[in-house]
């Protein structure tokens, strides 16, 4: 059966919206008026075969995608990239953050799952390692299409999306995407924001936050990879971590000579010969601005720069041959929007280490906070907070889920909520509910039986108190 078609006129009429002022929530800080342009009557296919849709295909969406899936629902998964997997593989962090509080494995079901397919990417790591073990992207890129595929979820490459159709006030009908298709309806009976910027809520109608009460937000990082490195070296030679007093970017940063390197200096040997990095900082007021955006990426491959011209001056026996070999695609961005949810996390809540009667996993990450001056909060070994399911649910949107950097949280805990782990987690949880949603309550994700859901994902192996 062919797509059918509405008039894209008409279906931005039907909806009250200017195409032009669609994609700027009423919330945001007050812009200068855009002028619009009339645009000729033209059709666009409307596709209505999925029961979930998620929109962003990073580590909260890929295990969204499975999980939605696994239960049964028909599951379409949105990419604006050309590759699964988000920060872990496009914007090729070096490190899984921490999997275990000290103790034991925290972040378990599709989490520990990816995890331990892609540590096969990285032989040279122990099999016991649990926390900062090396990513080797490609092969993190193959475990989350081998995964989602395998789940029966269907994946759409290099496709965004560029505006939102309302049933109602709390009720999404369908999104527009934008691809080599033009512009396609795509419906379904519960959407997950898994954008990381909470585009789809966003535009939506739901209500966010960003920056904290000095309109900071986190800094951003652009990571990168050296190769042709000398592995003996790197293996010998004093590690780069502010934290080891005798790292030589203590040094480097007195002398002066490098204005665009600061003390974050994470790497990994990922494989022989090549290190990859996340360092360095680009500072942003809005995040989710396009034009800073594209300033920060050409900022990041200077910044990458700067950071090989000083370890040639400083650890010469370890990276005097090498050469930037990638930067990568994805802008490392630590904070934008936060979505407001049924419940807002806070930072009071990740200092008394609490539990929830609707919790659907664990965190164990420290606060880390990337505003110059911020001090991090750590916990001690076999610590860990609950994430409570309301932290998913957009408050007054009734078809609508959030995973991943976008949850409900106040600006403190999203530094230890945001990251890779976690996100998987909150993931497989949004999926799972949405599935719920559509056979318990007419589509209503605030109704699903909680009880049932928290019952399913332990089956599924997710921990919990």
């Amino acid at each position: 059966m062919k797509p059918s078609k509405i008039s894209r006129r008409d279906f931005i009429q039907k909806s009250g919206m200017l195409l032009a002022a669609s994609a700027i929530p009423s919330f945001l800080h007050a812009e200068e008026k855009q002028p619009t342009l009339s645009m000729k009557k033209r059709k666009i296919n409307i596709d209505s075969q999925w029961d979930v849709i998620v929109v962003g295909g990073g580590p909260a969406g890929c295990t969204a995608a499975i999980s939605a899936a696994r239960e049964g629902a028909k599951t379409l998964l949105i990419e604006a990239m050309g590759q699964l997997g988000g920060m872990g593989t496009t914007g090729m962090i070096p490190a899984w953050c921490p999997f275990s509080d000290g103790e034991k494995i925290i972040y378990r079901g599709l989490a520990e799952k990816v995890f331990r397919a892609a540590k096969k990417g990285v032989p040279h790591e122990p099999d016991d390692k649990l926390d900062w073990v090396s990513i080797n992207p490609e092969q993190l890129m193959r475990v989350y299409d081998d995964m989602v595929s395998a789940s029966g979820a269907k994946v759409l490459f290099f496709s965004r999306l560029a505006d939102v159709e309302m049933a109602s006030d709390d009720t999404i009908e369908a999104i527009i995407v934008a691809n080599k298709n033009g512009l396609t309806a795509f419906k379904a009976k519960v959407f997950i924001d898994c954008t990381g910027d909470g585009d789809l809520s966003v535009w939506a109608g739901a209500n966010y936050f960003m920056g904290n009460t000095e309109d900071k937000v986190q800094r951003a990082t652009l990571c990168f990879s050296i190769a042709n490195v000398d592995t003996y070296g790197y293996n010998t030679s004093p590690n780069l971590y502010w934290e080891n007093k005798d790292s030589p970017i203590h040094d480097a940063l007195k002398s002066g000579k490098y204005p665009l390197i600061d003390q974050h200096s994470c790497n990994n040997l990922i494989g022989p010969s090549v290190v990859q990095f996340n360092a360095g900082h680009i500072d942003m007021k809005n995040a989710t601005d396009p034009w800073q955006v594209s300033e920060a990426m050409m900022q990041g491959r200077k910044v990458a720069g700067e950071y090989l011209r000083m370890l040639k001056d400083y650890q010469p026996q370890v990276y005097g041959n090498g050469f930037i070999v990638k930067t990568a695609s994805l802008l490392g961005i630590r904070e934008s929007r936060r979505i407001e949810g049924d419940y807002i996390f806070t930072l009071q809540d990740w200092l008394e280490r609490k539990s929830f009667d609707d919790e659907i996993g664990r965190n164990c990450y420290f606060v880390d906070v990337h505003i110059p001056g911020y001090e991090a909060k750590h916990y001690g070994r076999g610590e860990s907070h609950g994430i409570p399911y309301r932290i998913l649910t957009p408050k007054g949107m009734k078809n609508l889920l959030t995973a991943g950097r976008c949850i409900s949280a106040d600006e403190e805990a999203l530094g230890s909520l945001r990251v890779m782990p976690p996100s998987m987690v909150t993931g497989e949880a949004a999926g799972m509910a949405a599935a719920l949603a559509i056979k318990q309550s007419k589509n209503d994700v605030h109704k699903i039986d909680v009880d049932f859901l928290r019952k399913r994902l332990r089956e599924e192996g997710q921990y919990f108190k």
